[in-house]
């Protein structure tokens, strides 16, 4: 007898001794689709320095924290999973992390009164590729999960582009004599970084996950 055609008092005693297993493919791919929205609405910021789309990071990064809960909430509750519990942690907290930079980055420009220079947008187009990468690969988990190697390859080289542009904006702003200037941009400079480093971190687990499941 089938699932379907057990009574409910056999199915209900069935899901409760074998609960189905979350999808956690699709979980995780929701995230980094939010994520590159959010990184998108960045790029959008550091060309026109508009308010309007740094709220919108800053409400995005509320539907960040709500999807974080989510997953969390369904890896804890999960009876079984199919990618290691570690690896799902990992992967949903940097993710959120990414988000969490993007908003500070715009707050944090709104108080210091410091408009988007071209380093700024350099490094925001770098993380737009690099999630747009853990987006492709992520998706590719739940069928061709060989495929994503590639994609996690391509966000740790757009991360190592981020850093190289950091590099360069701070060997520039350390020149004159303006230094309470040079430690504000210095500030937002390191913040970009740090969505890098989470971006990065994300393709490594995605990576692990590669490895594991094939």
């Amino acid at each position: 007898m089938s699932e379907e055609n057990r009574p409910p008092i056999f199915r209900r005693l069935f899901e409760r001794v074998f609960p189905k297993m979350p999808d956690f493919f699709t979980l995780l791919t929701e995230q980094c689709q939010h994520v590159a929205h959010t990184a998108g609405l960045l790029v959008e910021f550091m060309e026109s320095g508009d308010p309007a789309t740094g709220q919108q990071i800053r409400q995005d990064e509320h539907e960040a924290d709500r999807i974080k809960v989510r997953n969390l909430h369904t890896l804890n509750e999960a009876f079984a999973t199919p990618i290691d519990r570690e690896d799902l942690y990992r992967a949903i907290i940097d993710l959120d992390e990414v988000v969490n930079y993007c908003k500070t980055t715009v707050s944090e420009m709104d108080v210091l009164c410091l408009a988007p220079d071209k380093r700024c947008l350099e490094m925001a187009m770098h993380i737009k590729l690099g999630t747009d990468a853990l987006a492709l690969g992520y998706a590719k988990l739940a069928k061709q999960p060989a495929g994503a190697a590639e994609d996690a390859d391509s966000a740790r080289k757009a991360e190592r582009k981020v850093e190289k542009a950091y590099r360069r904006a701070i060997a520039e702003l350390f020149q004159g004599d303006d230094y309470i200037h040079m430690f504000k941009r210095r500030e937002i400079y390191r913040h970009l970084s740090n969505a890098a480093d989470r971006m990065a971190n994300c393709a490594n687990t995605l990576h692990d996950i590669v490895v594991k499941m094939c």
